[in-house]
C-alpha cells in the first residue's frame, strides 16, 4: 500500500501538473531576452538564479507529494481505487472461466452458468448505482465474485470427475469378484487363496470408493445449487439495496466450502481409479 501510495502521489494530477506548469512558466520567462537583461543586472550569475527558480518548483512539487501522502483523505481516495481494480481483476477472471467452463459442462450445466453469469453482471453492476460509497456492498460485491470464481471452478471440476467416474464399469468389477470367490471353494492351494483374497479384497475397496465419490458428487451438486440460489438472491437483495454483515459472512463461507469441496475433487483426480 506504501509504495503504491508513494507512487500516486508522485503522479497525482494536482501534483505533477503544478511542477509541469512552474517548469513552462519559468522557461517561458527565462526564454525573455529583456527578463534575462534584468537579472543580469542585478546579479552576476544569472543561471544560478535559473537554477533556483527550477529547484522551487522540485521543492513545492515534493512538499505537495509529501502532503498527499499524509493526507487521509488522499489514502482514502487511494486504497478505494485499488479496491476497484481488484474488483474489476475479479470479474475479469469470473468471465475467463466461465468460457473455459462452457468446454466440460452439459447443456444443462451451461444454462445453470449462464444464469449465474448474469446474476454476476447484476451484482457487478450494482455498485455503480448510486453516488454515495458502500463499503459493505463493495464487501459483498466483493465476495460474491469471489463465489463465482469458486461456484465455475467446482462446476468444471465436478463436470471432469462425474465424466470419468460414469466411464467406470462397477458390474464387470463385481463379476470378477463373483468369479474368484468362486474360484476359493476349489482351491487348495494356501498361498494362491491368499493371493485371491487379497484380489478380491482390492477389488471391493475399489468398488466402495466409486460408490463413496458417487455420493460425495451428488453432495457436491447440491452445494452448487445452493451456490446459484444464494447468488441469486443476494442479487435481488443489493439491487433493492438491502446489505448487511450477515450476507458477506454467509458469502465468505460459501466461498471457502466451495473452495475446500474444488480441493477435494482435483485431488480424487490426481488419484484416479483404474480399474
Amino acid at each position: 500500500m506504501n509504495s503504491n501510495l508513494f507512487v500516486s502521489a508522485l503522479l497525482r494530477f494536482r501534483n505533477f501538473s503544478t511542477l509541469l506548469i512552474w517548469t513552462a512558466i519559468v522557461n517561458l520567462v527565462s526564454g525573455n531576452g529583456q527578463v534575462q537583461n534584468m537579472i543580469a543586472s542585478q546579479t552576476a550569475d544569472y543561471s544560478l538564479v535559473l537554477a533556483g527558480a527550477y529547484g522551487t518548483g522540485v521543492l513545492v512539487y515534493v512538499a505537495m507529494v509529501m502532503q498527499s501522502m499524509f493526507s487521509n483523505n488522499y489514502k482514502e481516495e487511494v486504497k478505494r481505487k485499488e479496491k476497484r481494480k481488484e474488483i474489476n481483476d475479479l470479474n475479469r477472471q469470473c468471465n475467463r472461466l466461465s468460457v473455459q467452463a462452457r468446454n466440460y459442462g452439459n447443456p444443462i450445466q451451461k444454462q445453470k452458468l449462464r444464469k449465474i453469469m448474469q446474476d454476476k453482471n447484476d451484482i457487478f453492476n450494482s455498485q455503480k448505482r448510486g453516488d454515495e460509497y458502500s463499503y459493505l456492498k463493495e464487501k459483498i460485491v466483493e465476495q460474491s465474485l469471489k463465489l463465482v470464481i469458486s461456484y465455475t471452478k467446482l462446476m468444471m471440476n465436478y463436470s471432469i470427475r462425474s465424466k470419468e467416474l460414469s466411464e467406470i464399469n462397477i458390474n464387470q468389477l463385481m463379476n470378477k469378484i463373483n468369479a474368484n470367490r468362486r474360484k476359493i471353494s476349489f482351491m487348495k492351494d494356501d498361498r494362491m487363496l491368499d493371493d485371491i483374497n487379497n484380489v478380491i479384497e482390492m477389488d471391493e475397496k475399489a468398488i466402495q470408493r466409486v460408490k463413496d465419490e458417487r455420493n460425495e458428487l451428488e453432495r457436491i451438486h447440491a452445494r452448487l445449487d445452493y451456490i446459484e440460489s444464494m447468488l441469486n438472491m443476494f442479487k435481488h437483495q443489493i439491487i433493492s439495496s438491502i446489505e448487511s454483515e450477515e450476507m458477506v459472512e454467509k458469502l465468505e463461507t460459501a466461498v471457502n466450502e466451495a473452495t475446500a469441496l474444488d480441493s477435494v475433487l482435483q485431488e480424487r483426480r490426481r488419484n484416479q481409479i483404474s480399474l
